[in-house]
């Protein structure tokens, strides 16, 4: 049994990729495996400064995940800022965090890029996810191709800290799943909030519908044999598809004499029935708000022991700690 652990930000509402790429394999493994998932709403404040959005993305995306198979009494499940210890520990590493290993992430420099207004929290990022992921001695933190150099930056900090003072944390290692490449949006980027190319989860009918048809294709006349492995809507059919079915369609792609539109309407209509049945449950949830906050604050009761443990051993070994 290995103590798992990966958090997902309310930084708008939860989109495919947040489900295939972190939620699926999260749930998958809370039956055999010591599991930690958290809502991080710290990390959130980087992009949201409205209260009021942060309180409500924060409560849906715990129902959300409950309502996708996440369960409360199984796994330690908890809202980030409900565990203040989180913050401490992030301020001690980041007194151990050399600015160049911070220049160089990936994640900073292409949300510059894309326009996004840089902020203190949003370069600090790596160092808080460390905190995240160090205070509790996760093994393994499951994440994407393209959030390993984060988990790069926390075993490097981790590992900086324990020459310094000692054995002091547990280095993670990487869990990514190998099946899961970069999860399209809509117009061909990955998917994200950030780029408003998302196809959310719990959708509704016409909206979900309307951003299927809109996914972006070459424009290749129907007769021509088509590449399946460069084509955004062939790479999202195959996350809801049986294998058999995926392979027939990439036959149909090769031979030629398949529409665009013709696969759309399909995958409507498997991503419209495959979230059906926890549709249904999600909208009982949404009448029990009251009921999720308390799952929420009992799972912070459940795990703070553990944070309150990890961040006495750092006060000891750094002198924080100074009575004797």
């Amino acid at each position: 049994m290995s103590r798992i652990l990966s958090g997902i930000q309310p930084s708008g509402t939860l989109h495919i990729g947040n489900y295939f790429a972190m939620m699926k394999p999260m749930i998958e493994l809370q039956y055999n495996n010591e599991l930690f998932c958290f809502i991080v709403n710290y990390h959130a404040l980087t992009s949201i400064h409205d209260p009021r959005l942060l309180a409500h993305n924060t409560l849906n995306a715990a129902m959300d995940f409950i309502a996708l198979g996440l369960d409360p009494d199984k796994a330690h499940f908890w809202v980030q800022a409900d565990i203040p210890e989180v913050t401490e520990l992030s301020w001690i590493l980041s007194c151990h965090t050399g600015m160049g290993l911070l220049e160089r992430s990936h994640s900073y420099k292409d949300k510059i890029a894309k326009g996004i207004i840089p902020n203190a929290g949003l370069f600090t990022y790596p160092v808080l996810m460390a905190a995240d992921i160090l205070l509790f001695n996760a093994e393994l933190v499951p994440v994407g191709k393209d959030q390993k150099q984060h988990l790069e930056i926390t075993r490097d900090i981790a590992q900086h800290f324990n020459q310094m003072y000692g054995e002091i944390f547990v280095i993670p290692e990487a869990m990514i799943p190998e099946d899961i490449a970069v999860i399209p949006g809509i117009d061909g980027q990955k998917m994200s909030k950030s780029y408003n190319n998302t196809i959310n989860i719990f959708e509704d009918e016409t909206t979900l519908k309307k951003k299927v048809m809109r996914i972006v294709t070459d424009s290749q006349p129907l007769e021509v044999p088509k590449n399946p492995d460069t084509c955004n809507l062939f790479a999202l059919y195959k996350l809801f598809a049986e294998p058999e079915k995926t392979q027939i369609l990439r036959e149909r792609y090769l031979k030629g004499g398949i529409g665009y539109g013709e696969v759309k309407k399909e995958l409507f209509a498997m991503i419209w029935e495959y979230f059906a049945p926890f549709r249904a449950k999600r909208e009982l949830l949404e009448n029990n708000k009251h009921d999720i906050a308390s799952i929420l604050k009992k799972g912070a009761e459940k795990t703070r022991p553990l944070a309150i443990e990890t961040i006495k051993r750092v006060k000891e070994a750094t002198g924080l700690k100074y009575l004797i």
